[in-house]
Formats: C-alpha cells, sequence, structure tokens
C-alpha cells in the first residue's frame, strides 16, 4: 500500500490489492496503449490524461471502464485488466476509483467524444508531467508514478 498526496493536497491510497477500498467503486481510470503508444484524452478544462469517469447506476467498474475508454478516444478495448484502487480523502467527499491497464485494438473517429477533445497519442509519458501544464492533475500524483512501476513501463 502506497500513501501520499494528491496534487490538491489530498490524502490518497493506493494498493495493487483486489478491491481493498470497495468492491463496487464509483469512478475509473484506465491507462491506455495502442500500438506501442499511450492513449490518452484531451479534456476540454482538465488537459490531457488517460480516460476515466464515473460507474453509472447498473453499471460496473468493468463496464464503466469499456465505456469510458469508448466515448473519450473512440477505443475499441481488445483487453483489459484490473491493476489497482485507491482511495482519496477529499475535501468534498471521499473517492474510490479502480486503475485498469488496457490493450486498445481499434482507434474509431467519432462525432463527439463527450467532455474531452477526443485521443491523444504519445511514444512515451513524460518524466515532468507533475510540472508540465499541458496534463491534468489527474496525472499529477503517485497513482500514474506507481502503476507505472507496476507495469515494469
Amino acid at each position: 500500500m502506497y500513501t501520499f498526496k494528491d496534487y490538491y493536497h489530498n490524502k490518497v491510497k493506493l494498493s495493487f490489492d483486489d478491491h481493498p477500498f470497495s468492491k463496487k467503486p464509483m469512478h475509473v481510470w484506465i491507462i491506455c496503449n495502442y500500438n506501442g503508444k499511450w492513449l490518452l484524452t484531451r479534456h476540454k478544462d482538465r488537459g490531457l490524461e488517460f480516460p476515466g469517469g464515473k460507474v453509472e447506476p447498473g453499471e460496473s467498474a468493468l463496464d464503466a471502464a469499456i465505456r469510458e475508454v469508448m466515448e473519450e478516444t473512440g477505443g475499441t478495448i481488445s483487453e483489459i485488466r484490473y491493476l489497482a484502487q485507491y482511495f482519496v480523502a477529499g475535501k468534498a467527499g471521499n473517492v474510490i476509483k479502480n486503475v485498469y491497464f488496457a490493450d486498445i485494438g481499434e482507434l474509431t473517429e467519432q462525432e463527439t467524444y463527450y467532455e474531452t477533445n477526443g485521443p491523444v497519442l504519445l511514444h512515451s509519458i513524460p518524466d515532468n508531467v507533475e510540472t508540465n501544464e499541458l496534463y491534468s492533475f489527474i496525472m499529477k500524483d503517485g497513482v500514474l508514478i506507481h502503476c507505472m512501476k507496476h507495469l515494469n513501463i
């Protein structure tokens, strides 16, 4: 288990155990790889980030992950696996989020990417993400760092 502060100085607990904080988390975040490149999305307000979002009523976290990738990038997942779960003790309430790793089989252009401007492919994630204003706050804490180390990437 890793404990650290997020971009907004909230306490975060990250675990690679099987659903240590909730069997039914309400948020998902998906680290995506497409043909050897990282597939991110450009959120209209926050900047570059891996796709993710809220689990809708009646939907599993896995189903939400698949839907969010499609909505925000046009990506169709060929393989996906649970990677980790984290708990954020936020000022406005607690958030529990599943992290998945997904291989994307196909990218399809869409009329809308909802709250994003669509897919962005990168050869690598820069070392200075924490200070790079192009990236979302979601990319600027220990979750990304520890997940990439766990994936041996």
